[in-house]
Parts: structure tokens; sequence; C-alpha cells
């Protein structure tokens, strides 16, 4: 496939370039689907943080395409991690669901990067959705056992059954998605504590939802920046 210039563009910023190889094939349920993947020599070419995402490119009639997409549980001791797409009318998802052993696709990495506060947080506050699940879990596997209180925004019922990582101490709270996204946010408000020390806050939901929580956070209760992450993992316009 001709690569754009948009690639041109990510591989002046620095971007890597790395050809992935699908392993294995897997329906998880009716809207998501998950690729075994070798990552090409990428987890070996840079250190695994969590939340890591990458570039995938595709064809879309003719034309290149990309969309990012979260490692899910990537080990650098084989190369190998996991990448789970949505289903929906897109050129991504008829990749993936007709993706087989031996596929390839190319990815770039740029733009990803995430440190997990130091010190320590008192309490980890998460918004998402089943967008950005991979990414909360991700999350969740490397702050082990801090409180933590998360908001997962669901379309279907089948989202609700997606896996979550949490532990003793860590609750969910599935919310359905109304009003376009503006159910979510007034939940989160409602719920939302008064600026406290040594809390974070990691917004990853779409785009306008994600702004409207992080504007409340920093307008609303006077959250200093450095105690917030927050990305639009997709825009609904």
């Amino acid at each position: 496939m001709k690569r754009s210039w948009g690639a041109l563009v990510l591989k002046a910023m620095g971007g890597r370039d790395f050809r992935l190889t699908v392993l294995d094939s897997e329906r998880v349920s009716n809207t998501l689907h998950r690729l075994h993947v070798d990552g090409g020599g990428l987890l070996t070419a840079v250190d695994v943080h969590p939340t890591m995402w990458i570039r995938l490119w595709f064809d879309n009639g003719g034309r290149p395409h990309q969309r990012a997409y979260t490692l899910v549980d990537p080990d650098p001791t084989t190369g190998r991690f996991h990448l789970e797409f949505a289903l929906h009318d897109g050129c991504a998802a008829r990749w993936a669901g007709s993706a087989a052993p031996g596929d390839t696709i190319h990815a770039t990495l740029q733009g990803s990067a995430f440190t997990l506060p130091d010190p320590t947080p008192s309490h980890l506050y998460v918004v998402g959705d089943s967008s950005s699940l991979p990414a909360v879990n991700s999350l969740l596997d490397a702050v082990g056992d801090l409180p933590a209180t998360i908001w997962l925004e669901y379309a279907t019922d089948d989202e609700k059954g997606l896996t979550h990582r949490t532990r003793t101490g860590q609750e969910v709270v599935w919310v359905p998605r109304l009003d376009d996204g503006r159910h979510l946010v007034e939940t989160v408000q409602a719920a939302l504590p008064v600026a406290v020390d040594g809390a974070y806050h990691w917004v990853a939901c779409e785009a306008g939802t994600t702004r409207a929580v992080a504007r409340h956070l920093r307008r609303g209760l006077g959250v200093p920046r450095h105690q917030i992450s927050a990305l639009g993992y997709w825009n609904a316009r």
C-alpha cells in the first residue's frame, strides 16, 4: 500500500515503522475482535509503558488510513502482543475480521507516552469506554492494588461483558452512552469529589466527552494539570 503524506510527517517527527504479523485471530463478542501478533521487533526496540499504543495503516478503498490501537499484554520476551478491534462498518474492522495467520500490516510508533505519577497517587480516577478498556486494563495492571474508581461508558449490553482487571478496593461503574455522551459527563461530575491532594485522573473516551470531563476537573474542581491525563480516543463527528 502506498504511504500517505501523513506517514511522512510522522516519520519526520521521529515515528518508527514496524511490520506486524498476525499469529492468531479470535472473535471475542459480537462487538469485539482480537488478534495475536508478532511485533516485528517493536518490543525490543522501545521500552514498553502502560497504555502504550501504535498507529496501524489500512487500505481504505485504495487510500491509506491510520487508526491507533493499544498494545494488550505486550511480552518483550516473545515480542508478541494482542490488538483488540471494535466491530463496526470501517476498513480497520473489516481487515481485522478477515485477518488470518501470516497476514501483515504496517505500524508506526509515534505519540505514545505515559509515565506513572511519582509519588504514587492516593487514588486513581478513570473515565473510559470500551475503546479505551485495553488501556484502562494496562493502567490497572501497572498500579496494582491502588484504590481506584473507574467509569466505563457502554453503547451495547455486549460491552458490559468485556473484562476489566480490577482488584479489591477498585470500583467499576458502567454508564450507558446517552445524549451523545453527556450522561457520562454528568454522572462523573456528580460523583467526583473536590480536588484531592495526591489523586490522579486519567480520562480517555470520545473526544468531546474527554474535553468536557477534563474541563470540569480543571475549572470546576481546580485539579492541577499534573494530576490529569486526558486523551480523546475517538470522535463521534
